[in-house]
């Protein structure tokens, strides 16, 4: 799992529309959002729910990319279907990735999962390039919500704190 206050790991996908997405690549701070995939409507519920928060983000200088071991085809599937016009949504992230985030990863149980992916989770990424928080989760269900999140964000930036969890 990614430390906070230490180099978040590497992180390289495709986008839909685009070139690949590099987090090493994006200037000032990123919040990273890993979804489980097409299958999960809780990840369909919980990235409709960001489209809302994009533009508070973006206020508070923070890239959003969300991010699943997904093929392209079911990508798509993804970008046409939910109601997530504004997120930049990336696919193909290789299971040695997820692992390097410290994501758990999951075998299918019914037919309309894919074969194998990777559990949800957010990080927030600092300009610097560090772990400024990590949420993660070993099940779909129980996700933190946008506005406690960007509220947190607000009182540290406030109060100057360093990254938590880095002893």
């Amino acid at each position: 799992m990614p430390k906070p206050g230490t180099p978040a790991p590497a992180l390289v996908a495709h986008r839909l529309d685009g070139p690949d997405m590099d987090l090493s690549a994006i200037r000032g701070e990123a919040f990273v959002v890993f979804f489980r995939g097409l299958h999960c409507p809780a990840c369909r519920k919980q990235l409709e729910d960001l489209v809302a928060h994009l533009p508070a983000f973006a206020e508070r200088g923070l890239t959003v990319l969300a991010v699943s071991m997904d093929p392209e085809d079911r990508a798509r599937a993804v970008a046409a279907d939910w109601a997530v016009g504004g997120i930049d949504i990336a696919h193909g992230m290789t299971e040695a990735t997820a692992r390097e985030w410290g994501l758990w990863v999951s075998d299918r149980v019914v037919e309309k999962e894919p074969p194998r992916f990777s559990e949800p989770a957010l990080t927030w990424v600092l300009a610097d390039g560090t772990v400024g928080a990590h949420w993660q989760q070993s099940v779909p269900f129980g996700r933190p919500a946008f506005e406690d999140i960007l509220s947190g964000i607000d009182f540290v930036r406030a109060n100057d704190r360093p990254p938590r969890g880095a002893a």
